[in-house]
């Protein structure tokens, strides 16, 4: 028997008065943190002031002070850097700054960040002002090399600050010390769509007529970034991406972003935020794994449609190759972590194979944190004598403040760090791998002693006869379901539980479990996928935790649940 991870109940508070709103949803959206209908409104009106961003006015004097020089935008090499990159390149352009490019450092040539190396490529076009995005706040040394040769430096970011700043001409970064910016979770591309709106309204008071609504033109691009991120979906960012998945459903995106839903076999008209996630996100971020985020940033630029549905082609290229060279990486990764007592899995299991590929690693950390329920760092060469980490953290762990306990406690350990809570990136010694490995599991059971590394499936509960009866059928129910979003990090899509007769079962593609199921004391039957769980077979009732979706097929929509779990509950099951 397959061994099943516990099944907990999410925590919802006594008092639950949402006025207006059905009992389920309004069950779950309190379980989610909503205290009040107004945190429902995804309205433009409801975001915070875009003025409350610190330093965000400052950011505006030194834009208009170059809106007749030389200007270079420096983003990153994944979704959020390309998305953060196109929105202030189009919005400059179309403010009629004169000149504006952009540089993307190539991961395996200059690494992350304005590296002094990336600054000395920059100067030879003689830039006035560097503009990072995404990046920056721990460009220390790049940012002196650009203030030393005379480029001023923009910093707009939003990861986490080290004590020592950058001695950039302004820093807009809602992760400031002593900020009250009251969404510190927005992402990279978030943060640039705050820069441009505060630049939009004031060209806008000096008489240049519409400036103020061109940045909102480009909510498709923030909602994509934001969601790709997996940065937290409190209410800001939730208006955020609401609008961008408005503006898309409606066709009004640009050319790169429809051109890669159609690839995806997506429809714009009914585009949701897991389709930003799973299906757009991830053949951007494939060019900046594998090659040059260049043709990623560019899809995201042109007003072609047939540029964009070439560069769409390219980019799933891409990312096929990106899938082939994860699937041999994860099998050696999952043989590793097989191999070890799982009763005796460290607090913190670190992988490393000399050939991985450095641009895929973070996706392997995400595959065995998924298997071992607990932080993973995993490893690549990068240069000789030095390996490239990729970390992945659970809820209860923060990463980049578990990797700066490391710093600390074992001076020399980490050469170079940063993140977030859930993700961050490192390098080390090579040598050090070992000594690295045992420090960061100790600093874990040191910081968290009371981590839960059990891999508990919350569950909203089960979906009752009554509610899809008030919903008007199974259907219905996903439909409102998959429209009540957006869903996402910190706003997690509803997964129900509930025990389930197996009608019918049978194996699809290589490893995945088709399903015909009847709720027990139900009488309609629904039809399911678990994805990667085909093995022995299942008999009698078996225990679900799943999400419930709707399916479309040859134009036809019908009810279909997403096993997370399945579980026998009868003998003689699997």
């Amino acid at each position: 028997m397959r061994s099943a991870r516990p099944i907990v109940a999410r925590e919802v508070p006594a008092a639950v008065h949402l006025e207006g709103v059905d009992p389920l949803f309004a069950r779950l959206y309190s379980a989610r943190g909503v205290s009040s209908v107004e945190q429902l409104d995804y309205g433009l009106a409801g975001l915070a002031p875009v003025g409350s961003l610190e330093h965000v006015d400052a950011a505006v004097e030194l834009l208009l002070a170059n809106q007749d020089r030389k200007i270079i935008v420096v983003g990153d090499f994944d979704v959020d850097g390309a998305t953060s990159t196109a929105l202030i390149l189009r919005c400059l352009r179309e403010f009629g700054f004169a000149d504006v490019g952009y540089l993307v450092p190539n991961r395996f040539e200059f690494g992350y960040g304005l590296s002094p190396e990336l600054v000395d490529v920059a100067a030879r076009q003689s830039p006035d002002l560097i503009i990072t995005v995404d990046n920056g706040i721990s460009s220390i040394a790049g940012v002196r090399a650009a203030r030393d040769a005379g480029i001023d430096v923009l910093v707009t970011d939003h990861h986490l600050p080290a004590d020592e700043l950058p001695d950039a001409s302004v820093i807009v970064n809602p992760n400031l010390p002593g900020s009250e910016f009251p969404s510190r979770n927005l992402a990279g591309v978030g943060v640039a769509f705050y820069v441009m709106a505060a630049l939009g309204r004031r060209l806008e008071s000096a008489g240049r007529e519409g400036a103020s609504r061109v940045p909102a033109r480009y909510l498709d691009l923030v909602a994509l970034g934001t969601v790709a991120d997996v940065v937290p979906l409190d209410h800001n960012n939730r208006i955020l991406v609401q609008q961008g998945l408005n503006r898309i459903r409606a066709g009004h995106t640009v050319a790169g972003i429809a051109a890669l839903l159609n690839q995806a076999g997506r429809q714009m008209s009914r585009t949701v935020s897991i389709d930003l996630g799973f299906a757009v996100g991830p053949r951007i971020n494939a060019a900046g794994r594998l090659e040059d985020m260049s043709v990623g940033i560019e899809c995201l630029l042109t007003d072609d449609a047939a540029v964009a549905r070439r560069h769409a082609v390219l980019l799933d290229d891409i990312n096929k190759e990106r899938r082939d060279i994860e699937a041999t990486m994860r099998e050696q990764a999952f043989a590793y972590v097989g191999s070890l007592d799982r009763t005796r899995w460290p607090s913190c299991v670190c992988v490393y194979e000399e050939n991985w590929h450095q641009g895929v690693v973070g996706l392997i950390a995400a595959r065995v944190r998924e298997k071992c329920h607990r932080p993973v760092i995993a490893f690549a060469r990068e240069t000789d004598g030095f390996l490239k980490g990729s970390a992945r953290s659970i809820a209860c762990v923060h990463a980049r403040d578990l990797l700066e306990a490391v710093s600390s406690t074992h001076p020399g350990l980490i050469t170079k760090f940063g993140g977030h809570a859930r993700a961050a990136g490192l390098t080390i010694p090579e040598d050090h791998f070992e000594s690295f490995s045992e420090a960061v599991a100790e600093q874990v059971d040191r910081l968290y002693p009371d981590a839960d590394f059990s891999g508990a499936i919350v569950s909203d509960g089960v979906i009752s006869t009554s509610d899809v009866a008030r919903w008007g059928g199974l259907l219905q129910a996903a439909r409102a379901l998959r429209d009540a979003g957006p869903w996402g990090s910190g706003f997690p899509e509803p997964m129900w539980s509930g025990d389930f007769e197996l009608i019918e079962q049978r194996t699809v593609g290589e490893s995945h479990l088709k399903m015909r199921l009847r709720p027990v004391g139900g009488q309609d039957v629904v039809d399911a996928i678990a994805f990667n769980q085909a093995g022995p077979a299942y008999r009698g009732v078996v225990q679900l935790a799943y999400r419930l979706d709707v399916n479309e097929w040859q134009g036809r929509e019908s009810p279909q649940l997403i096993v997370e779990q399945i579980a026998a509950l009868q003998a003689g099951g699997a």
